[in-house]
């Protein structure tokens, strides 16, 4: 009994030491700092900032061919817009080489006949030009330009008191969540994992691979300190520094960018430190692998950011993937967490969302500890 407890204070005395060593260096260390202060915050403003699925300016060119009245109620309607910049002309073939050039977004054209049409209770008809090599911007001109005459027409109706077109289902969305229909609530929380990611990686695969560079991991390996010891006592003071850039990114997140946080800190907490158990296991397995500096730093945004970025839910949309690129999602830690962060911000404690997102998080980072150990037991032999 004497013997296991003398074993045991040992052990604990071989973890704090290595602890001590490593909290030691990060701190002497400014690219450390760099990585866990600095960068997130760089990248969380780009995110918050540069990134935006939010309804933007468009230039569009509006071929009035037969002045009337009409055309100018819409006309002014369209200029009144806040998403639209118009410019004016009698000929559609004005603007087909300015659409051409991409230095305007669309072609409006009301035809000769558009008033009569309108007199008539027929539906006026208007032709709207886009640009489809960019779907996605011809999507939303297309989109807004739709629900502009929509409006315009009803509009039209109340004043003539005379439909002009068939009543219509009349819609009434409503927005759970994220009622003020903000792509930046949606993105912020997403954009700290894939930061996260990158940072956990870079964190422990830098640092630990410039020992291996410099010959100082051998000599620590000499020494009787075991595996398991040597993993933990790497991976606390990144793990500490790791979590502060996480509450970080939260306080800019909620106090910067105003994005709401309905869930539990203390579940944010949990699931950031099962998730950055992951990251750091991803990035020790990295310089255990690599050896080298650059090459980890290589590897890491190759294995890490890319599939995070790609296959996380953040930007591009996994169930629209085809079913193999669906299949290497579920190994990418970053799916679980981006599902995770916004269910918190925007939701709050969903427990039948964050717990499976937990479990798989857990996995992940058992895995990666796992063959973390079992690579470097066979480099050493």
């Amino acid at each position: 009994m004497n013997a296991d407890v003398s074993a045991g204070k040992q052990k604990l005395r071989r973890v704090l030491g290595i602890v001590r060593k490593e909290t030691r260096q990060a701190w002497r260390d400014p690219s450390s700092i760099l990585v866990a202060v600095v960068l997130p915050l760089i990248l969380l403003f780009l995110f918050g900032y540069g990134v935006t699925f939010d309804p933007r300016f468009f230039t569009v060119g509006l071929v009035v061919e037969q002045p009337t009245p009409e055309s100018g109620s819409f006309t002014a309607a369209l200029s009144q817009s806040p998403y639209f910049r118009i410019e004016t002309a009698r000929d559609r073939r004005t603007f087909e080489a300015a659409l051409v050039a991409g230095d305007i977004h669309g072609i409006v054209v009301l035809p000769a006949d558009f008033a009569e049409q309108a007199y008539r209770g027929e539906s006026a008809p208007i032709q709207v030009i886009v640009d489809g090599s960019d779907p996605n911007t011809a999507d939303l001109v297309g989109n807004y330009l739709g629900l502009l005459w929509a409006n315009w027409l009803e509009q039209e109706s109340v004043s003539r008191a005379q439909p002009l077109l068939p009543m219509a289902v009349e819609l009434q969305p409503q927005v759970w969540f994220n009622p003020e229909a903000s792509s930046r609530h949606y993105l912020v929380p997403g954009s700290i994992a894939i930061i996260l990611t990158m940072i956990g990686a870079l964190l422990t695969a830098l640092v630990i691979a410039r020992e291996w560079e410099r010959g100082t991991m051998e000599a620590l390996l000499a020494t009787p300190i075991e595996i398991p010891e040597l993993l933990v006592g790497k991976l606390v003071p990144y793990f500490l520094l790791g979590m502060g850039s996480m509450a970080l990114s939260v306080a800019t997140a909620v106090l910067l960018f105003g994005v709401p946080f309905r869930g539990s800190f203390a579940l944010l907490t949990l699931v950031s430190a099962v998730f950055l158990l992951a990251a750091l296991g991803q990035g020790l397995l990295i310089s255990t692998v690599t050896r080298n500096q650059l090459v980890a730093a290589q590897v890491s945004i190759l294995s890490a950011f890319l599939p995070a970025f790609y296959f996380s839910n953040f930007v591009f949309e996994i169930d629209s993937m085809p079913w193999a690129l669906q299949l290497i999602s579920y190994a990418v830690p970053a799916r679980y967490f981006v599902s995770t962060l916004q269910t918190l911000f925007l939701a709050g404690d969903i427990w039948s969302v964050i717990l499976p997102d937990l479990l798989g998080l857990a996995a992940i980072a058992a895995g990666f500890f796992t063959l973390t150990a079992i690579t470097t037991r066979r480099r050493l032999e």
